[in-house]
């Protein structure tokens, strides 16, 4: 595939040029592989791992260097009771969630014309949270365009980082739209949830710690000698899985990275499979209880990237996240959000469609939830059978 620059809104005014990768593509492998993209096609600029690792500077001292917690009984003959399962906590991020990641990489990296105009953005909550966090970290003003479903907890955080709050209809493509209009009528920089290769880029700086993290336990407790491993990564816009897929493929082309939705809301499942964007209806993916995986579909920029760089999907059942939400508590002593749950429960509930050697990393995108729901969750995990 020749990838050619995107020319998106906020392309000519970003400090950090982002350049399209030149990395050949990937054998798809695992459960639902995409189809590979077209030879010779034409499309958004691929995020490089060299622009993720200048995130990784701009983010030094801002974000969490989240750990690897071993997750499981010790792997036979570890001295130091190492696991196979790993789980890379972002919910111990300042706002609970890896979304700080690319919202600050994203509005530290516009022109200083364009943080002085403000930002906008549209999110049900925990990119909400990252853009007001990194924007009063920078001083600038933040328009936070939020559905009216969206978790209390997460409004309030919001509003405690002094962002404006705009409330709109649950639909996701509603919020797109309000949010671009007020960016249009106020001059406002969008600070997109996914669909942006310097939101990508931020995010991707978990996969270049997932690669030193686990560089780091093989030195010191071999896991019967050097062997690929396996990344879960949440999908719901696609930003996450987009940019640590590609900082992992190309540190290690051996790895497998597979992304992991709800049952109720497989559009990105779908959009590979088919080799084009599928659009869910909103009322359809609003019924799952992982609400930060509610997107209609994926974005185009990320797409790009899942068709080039991602080993499949898995999918996951709504008792079997509740499951993963009492395991996280019971096991690992983490509070974890539904959509922060769903890498758990497929590697809870799917090992079987997983590669059976090397060692797994699950990744916990958050752990913001209202107290109250989070006691009904954890019931309906305990009932469906822990």
């Amino acid at each position: 595939m020749v990838a050619v620059q995107y020319t998106g809104m906020d392309s000519p005014v970003r400090k950090l040029d982002q350049v399209s990768a030149d990395a050949g593509t990937t054998t798809p492998a695992g459960p639902l592989a995409p189809a590979p993209p077209p030879e010779g096609g034409y499309g958004p600029a691929l995020v490089t791992l060299e622009t993720i690792r200048a995130a990784a500077a701009v983010l030094r001292g801002v974000v969490v260097r989240t750990p690897l917690l071993p997750f499981g009984a010790p792997v036979p003959g570890d001295p130091r009771g190492g696991t196979r399962a790993w789980l890379k906590p972002e919910s111990l991020q300042p706002i609970g969630a890896f979304k700080l990641r690319g919202a600050y990489y994203n509005i530290a990296t516009l022109s200083p014309e364009r943080r002085a105009a403000g930002v906008v953005a549209h999110s049900s909550g925990n990119h909400a949270q990252g853009v007001a966090r990194a924007a009063r970290l920078l001083g600038v003003r933040a328009v936070i365009v939020m559905p009216s479903d969206a978790p209390r907890v997460k409004v309030e955080r919001v509003r405690a980082d002094g962002a404006e709050i705009v409330v709109v209809g649950p639909s996701s493509e509603e919020r797109a739209e309000r949010a671009a209009e007020l960016a249009a009528r106020d001059g406002l920089a969008m600070v997109a949830p996914y669909d942006d290769t310097a939101t990508i880029a931020g995010q991707g700086t978990i996969g270049i710690e997932i690669v030193e993290q686990l560089a780091e336990i093989e030195s010191a407790v071999p896991f019967g000698g050097p062997s690929p491993f396996t990344v879960l990564v949440p999908v719901g816009g696609g930003g996450i899985a987009s940019g640590v897929a590609v900082a992992v493929k190309t540190l290690r082309p051996d790895a497998t990275v597979l992304g992991v939705e709800p049952e109720l809301a497989a559009d990105a499942r779908d959009s590979l499979r088919e080799g084009h964007v599928v659009t869910w209806p909103s009322e359809r993916v609003g019924q799952t209880i992982a609400d930060g995986q509610r997107t209609a579909h994926v974005g185009a920029i990320p797409f790009a990237h899942l068709r080039r760089y991602l080993d499949g999907i898995l999918t996951v059942s709504e008792d079997e996240i509740a499951r993963a939400m009492v395991r996280a508590a019971r096991e690992a002593r983490l509070v974890l959000e539904p959509s922060g749950a769903t890498t758990l429960a497929a590697w809870l509930f799917h090992g079987a469609e997983i590669r059976p050697d090397g060692r797994v990393v699950c990744i916990l995108s958050g752990g913001n939830v209202d107290p109250a729901r989070y006691e009904d969750l954890i019931a309906r995990g305990l009932a469906a059978g822990g």
